[in-house]
């Protein structure tokens, strides 16, 4: 109220000495009717815009000026128009939200510089809000008094005449003050509750995005929610959320807006948000989008971004990716953006650590069950070609992508498919050129991991480059397979859908160890098959020696004896009867010598085996047995030697063990031939309970038919007779194991 009083006394705003006259007096009474109506609509909680209209009235009233006007400052040097009034009631020349750049000598402009009140004669302006001041308003004379809320510079009231030579009374600044109090009350106010409002609407939206934190939402459903919850608390145009990779690169997880595609991945370079955060670690803001270089700030001015901030997402110390808000208009952002979205970024990482950490025991308990899968199958020496196909579905499962098992072939260079996952479409045995852009070539060239991802198909040429293309890989990851020390092949995983993980190679390492593993294990057998092929080989070699050398030699010259024994009997006299007894004795040894060493011969080598085949040598065998043989040959086809030699002596030992243990009636034997295999069965009706493991005989068999990768199995029940049966490959040199 002092300062109300400070120009009682004359007319023209001099100070009086005595009691105040009757017209101060009634000054003094309007002046309290305004304030108690401002008073009034500030208590009622009435909007900004309205108080200031009404302020701007009052004023302008009071003082009986031309124009009165309430104007806030912005950050960014400029002034906007948020009350107005003219004395004529005429719209103003700059009407309520329009803008001006502060600058120059202008009453406004003074008031902004000093904080202090102001006043000028507008025949000496400068600056663009003189400019508008005297040519558009008209002002002639102006006084301008600072509000103030709550310790800061916030704006200014402005009264003015636009009549020549009409002055503001001297106590108008003290009288302005009055209103400027209530004005920084009536935004005091209204800035209290916005905040609160503006915390609720924080706090609900922060409760909404925890509550599906945690209730495990998966973390895409999280980065949606986040994204929306920003969006519709800053009241931006856009709500991005990116992901950095380890290239260098950033996808995008979650944009609220309609303006950005989810999952586009752009390098982390030029001047933007994204690549500032991801240099810095700290929050950052671009003001203007309109020159800023890199692909980033190329697409924040196609989505049609004028400004963003962007907000560090850390998940356990590590920097992760980043929350950002844009905004399409002139307007900024708020100056508390920054610590506003990290309330978001915490409960991003919250969720993503959550989930990750769900995800890696999901990963984890997946992965050990493939593993033990494929473990297993390499430990019953399953064939390779097998297990790769194996491996290769149960990658494609783990890791939801397209995976195939490659041998390298370094003639050309090349890479053969040798085990393909049944969601492609390729045959086994596929054959490509190694050609750049390739994974698997870059596995070739260096020995180690390779990845080629979408955004380097246009560097990479070849056939195979424009195929991946064609199919719209974006992804393709390949790791070595290392076979005692050399480089194999390796393990390649493609994807059509989104970017392969960047810990894949990693994964990828664990399948290769174990196809390795049967890969070499696969060699060893085939090297020891090739080994015992070759032993079973040189014995048949020595037999057929053997029995040449006692046929050829041996025995035809005990038979030579012989004939010489009988001749020189039949020269002996008549009377030497005792002689002719000796000598009839020792041919008749000869002869039986000669017929157990061709029945030893026979078991060495039979030689019919040799000239006929193995039908007519089972049937010589059949013929000779003191056990009644059915015999069923349905073929008379000649096989591999080694395949004969081990069908004839499987039926020889089977055929021996009947006659020395069996007590049988009757054997019967089938030959019999399959696809890719000869089927040898004998089986007897005699008492069973025959034990292989104890010196039968068929332990040396069963090692020469395995020798061939054949297999050879023994039923006998007590009382129900044995069956053996040999199962033979004929391309026994095919029959190795190993892809």
């Amino acid at each position: 109220m002092n300062a109300l009083g400070a120009g009682a006394g004359a007319p023209d705003g001099g100070v009086g000495r005595g009691p105040p006259d009757q017209p101060r007096l009634g000054q003094l009474a309007e002046e309290q009717a305004a304030l108690r109506r401002v008073a009034t609509l500030v208590a009622q909680a009435t909007p900004p815009e309205e108080v200031f209209a009404a302020v701007a009235e009052e004023v302008g009233r009071l003082l009986a000026a031309d124009f009165a006007i309430l104007v806030r400052y912005d950050p960014q040097d400029t002034l906007e128009v948020v009350g107005a009034w003219t004395r004529t009631g005429a719209p103003a020349p700059t009407p309520v939200g329009g803008q001006l750049p502060l600058g120059g000598r202008n009453v406004t402009t003074m008031v902004y510089q000093t904080g202090r009140p102001a006043r000028i004669d507008y025949t000496d302006v400068s600056g663009v809000i003189g400019q508008v001041a005297s040519h558009d308003w008209g002002l002639r004379t102006s006084v301008g008094v600072p509000v103030s809320a709550e310790s800061r510079p916030w704006g200014c009231i402005v009264v003015a005449f636009s009549r020549q030579g009409r002055l503001l009374p001297a106590d108008t600044e003290a009288r302005l003050a009055s209103f400027t109090e209530l004005v920084a009350t009536a935004i005091a106010n209204t800035e209290s509750r916005t905040a609160l409002a503006r915390l609720a609407e924080e706090q609900a939206a922060l409760r909404r995005v925890a509550t599906l934190v945690a209730a495990g939402a998966p973390p895409e459903e999280a980065f949606a929610a986040v994204a929306e919850e920003a969006s519709r608390l800053f009241l931006v145009d856009v709500a991005n959320m990116n992901r950095y990779e380890p290239d260098d690169t950033a996808t995008l997880v979650a944009s609220a807006g309609g303006r950005f595609v989810v999952g586009t991945r752009l390098k982390l370079e030029g001047q933007n948000v994204t690549t500032l955060v991801y240099q810095t670690g700290r929050a950052a803001r671009i003001e203007s989008y309109a020159d800023t270089p890199g692909p980033l700030g190329a697409e924040a001015r196609e989505g049609g971004v004028r400004s963003s901030v962007g907000t560090p997402i850390m998940v356990e110390g590590r920097l992760w990716g980043v929350l950002g808000v844009g905004t399409s208009t002139e307007q900024p952002l708020p100056p508390d953006a920054e610590t506003r979205l990290a309330s978001f970024t915490e409960l991003v990482a919250t969720a993503i650590a959550n989930a990750e950490s769900r995800a890696a025991l999901t990963r984890l308990a997946e992965e050990q069950a493939a593993l033990r899968r494929v473990a297993t199958l390499v430990a019953r020496g399953v064939p390779p070609v097998e297990i790769f196909s194996a491996v290769s579905d149960e990658v494609t499962h783990l890791l939801r992508a397209d995976a195939a098992v490659l041998r390298f072939e370094h003639n050309g260079p090349a890479i053969v498919f040798v085990g393909i996952s049944k969601t492609l479409e390729l045959p086994v045995g596929t054959r490509w050129e190694l050609q750049k852009g390739m994974a698997s070539a870059e596995v070739y060239r260096t020995g180690c991991s390779a990845r080629v991802d979408a955004m380097d198909w246009p560097s990479a040429s070849g056939s195979v480059a424009g195929a991946a293309r064609r199919l719209g890989i974006v992804s393709t990851v390949a790791s070595p397979i290392v076979v005692e020390g050399r480089l194999w092949g390796a393990m390649s995983v493609a994807s059509t859908d989104e970017l392969l993980p960047f810990d894949m190679e990693g994964r990828l390492e664990k399948f290769t160890e174990l196809l390795a593993t049967a890969i070499a294990n696969a060699e060893s057998r085939s090297e020891l098959a090739a080994s015992r092929r070759r032993i079973v080989a040189a014995s048949d070699q020595a037999r057929r020696r053997i029995e040449r050398d006692l046929h050829d030699g041996t025995q035809q010259r005990l038979v030579s004896l012989g004939l010489q024994v009988r001749a020189a009997e039949a020269d002996i006299p008549a009377d030497r009867g005792d002689l002719q007894a000796g000598l009839s004795r020792i041919a008749a040894g000869l002869a039986d010598a000669v017929a157990e060493l061709q029945k030893f011969s026979r078991g060495i080598h039979p030689a019919i085996l040799s000239e006929r085949g193995l039908g007519p040598a089972l049937r010589t065998l059949a013929r000779r047995s003191a056990v009644p043989v059915d015999l069923d040959v349905t073929t008379n086809a000649r096989f591999p030697e080694p395949i004969e030699i081990a069908a004839y002596y499987v039926a020889s030992e089977a055929l021996a063990n009947t006659m020395k243990h069996a007590q049988a009636s009757r054997t019967q034997i089938s030959l019999t031939t399959r696809p890719g295999s000869l089927l040898l069965s004998i089986r007897d009706d005699g008492v069973g309970g025959a034990n292989p493991a104890r010196g039968s005989g068929l332990v040396g068999l069963t090692d020469r038919v395995e020798a061939l990768g054949g297999s050879i199995h023994v039923h006998s029940a007590a009382g129900a007779g044995t069956d053996i049966t040999a199962d033979l490959p004929l391309e026994h040199e095919l029959a190795q194991g190993a892809g």
